[in-house]
Formats: structure tokens, sequence, C-alpha cells
């Protein structure tokens, strides 16, 4: 389990729920995992309370199953699942990348295009934690140019289902479009190509429904029967 420091002001229900999150979107928690309380409680240096807290969050998007007088499991995954998340991510993004098209001339873009050197760069030394948190920045970064991070943070909680695939994509498959899709969406938003953009997102967030059966046969103990 990685566990990063905790952040100023930040709450021990939330710290544990967002260590929580990462591990089980990056599969250092794997699908079908059972939760020791005390474990949890041990590694994140927290009383098991916020920790118990977090599992009933997490338990309320279906990713975690609380299990009477047996403790918690992490969820197989579950391409319908996948597919409610993906479908949200979608709609909030495309109406992201309009934003960010319309008001294009006003925008920084330099930090996405630094992310981009860093997720070539990763990309070619298959480092494919970095190139996750690098995945999720460039996306994050649409949002926080359009002043739209609360909404970010709302999609971030509900989009679990669909980031396992995501990471388990970057392992599974070997022909990777993911950088030349970031670079394509960030030429169409700059040139303010509305219609262009939002295609080019669409095309990137369906690349999981092509990598199904690659990602299936790598880890074929990780997935629902449905």
């Amino acid at each position: 389990m990685i566990v990063a420091p905790r952040l100023p002001r930040e709450t021990a229900r939330d710290y544990a729920l967002r260590m929580l999150t990462h591990n089980i979107a990056s599969l250092e928690l794997k699908p079908g995992a059972m939760l020791s309380e005390n474990e949890l409680s041990s590694a994140l240096g927290l009383s098991r309370t916020p920790i118990r807290e977090a599992l009933i969050d997490l338990s309320k998007t279906r990713i975690v199953e609380i299990l009477p007088q047996r403790g918690s499991r992490i969820v197989l995954i579950d391409y319908h699942m996948v597919e409610e998340s993906r479908f949200l991510r979608l709609v909030l993004e495309k109406a992201i990348i309009e934003l960010a098209c319309d008001a294009a001339a006003t925008l920084d873009f330099a930090p996405m295009e630094a992310n981009l050197k860093l997720q070539r760069f990763s990309l070619q030394n298959q480092m494919t934690d970095r190139l996750m948190d690098l995945d999720n920045e460039f996306h994050r970064e649409f949002f926080r140019l359009t002043d739209r991070m609360q909404t970010y943070r709302l999609l971030e909680s509900m989009t679990l289902h669909f980031d396992r695939v995501r990471s388990l994509s970057l392992v599974a498959v070997k022909d990777q479009k993911i950088v030349g899709d970031h670079e394509a969406i960030l030429q169409a938003v700059r040139a303010g190509d509305r219609e262009n953009a939002v295609m080019l997102v669409q095309k990137h967030l369906e690349r999981y429904q092509v990598d199904k059966q690659a990602i299936q046969e790598k880890f074929p103990g990780y997935f629902t029967d449905s």
C-alpha cells in the first residue's frame, strides 16, 4: 500500500479516503482483496473510526463491500459499473473541453505541455504508475483552467470503477495511444476547435472497450462473470 503524507488541515477521514481511493485506483489494493481496519489503521497512523468511515463512503459507490462480522472487501471489476463511470466522466469532460476551447486564447497551456513531456518519458521508460498520475493531472488541468475544480473533485469520487480499468490497460496493452491522444486533444483545444476536441475526448475515453479483451486475458481473476 502506498502511503503519502497527510495534507495540512486534512481531516483523518478525508486522509483515509484519499489514501484508499488512490490505492484502489492504482491496483495497489487489488480487486477481491479483503481489507483489515487494524492493518489500515496501522499503515496510515489513524484510529479505526476514520478508517471505518472512509470504507462506508467507498461502499456507497459500490467499490467496497462491507461484510458483517468479516470486514470489508474490494469488489471485483464489473464492466457495467465501469461503463457508468466512463459515461459520467465523458459527459462532464466534453462540457469542460468546450469551455476550454471557447477560452483558449486566454489560457496558459504551458503546464500541460510540460506534463506531456513527462508522459512521453514515462511511457518510453515503462513507468506505468507515474504515467497514470500524469494522465490524471492532464485531465485535471482542464478543470482547473476553466475554474471547475469542485466539479472535478465530485467526478473523482465517482469514477473509481473506470480508473481501475485505466490502470490495468497501462500494464496489459502494449501499443499505448494515451500520450498521442492527449497531444491531439491539447492541439485541438489550443486551436479552439470544439467539434474536433470533443470527438477526440470521446475516442480517448472509449479506448477501454478496445482494450477489454487484452485486460481480461492478463487479469482474469479481477473481474465478475457478468
